[in-house]
């Protein structure tokens, strides 16, 4: 399941990637504190981006740290969406685009199916 979206993604061409919470360029090691399961998606969104602007203050914020944070006090879901809770919430899902349309008719699939 992805860190960040929590996508579950079959084996494949678009199955899950290694994030670098903290990118090697930023001095981020390959080490578990520093990795993180991400689906393609958010992985490329996020890239080497260690913040983001919260859309709602337009104050520069850090992302969202699978290793350190607990993805229920920065995330809600709401249906098919995710809603930031908090600055970190709203930063990672912008930048992550956590909530494009077809990001959203994949998870509104994975909840009828029941696996999200």
């Amino acid at each position: 399941m992805c860190e960040y979206c929590r996508i579950h993604q079959d084996d494949g061409p678009f199955s899950h990637q290694v994030d670098h919470i903290v990118a090697v360029k930023h001095g981020g090691q390959a080490i578990t504190e520093n990795l993180a399961l991400s689906c393609l998606e958010c992985n490329r969104h996020k890239g080497t981006d260690l913040t983001a602007i919260d859309p709602e203050s337009d104050a520069v914020t850090p992302l969202f740290n699978p290793r350190t944070q607990n993805w229920s006090e920065h995330f809600a879901p709401n249906g098919a969406q995710i809603v930031g809770r908090t600055a970190i919430g709203r930063a990672t899902a912008q930048l992550l685009r956590l909530n494009d349309p077809l990001r959203i008719i994949q998870r509104q699939a994975l909840i009828e199916a029941g696996r999200w």
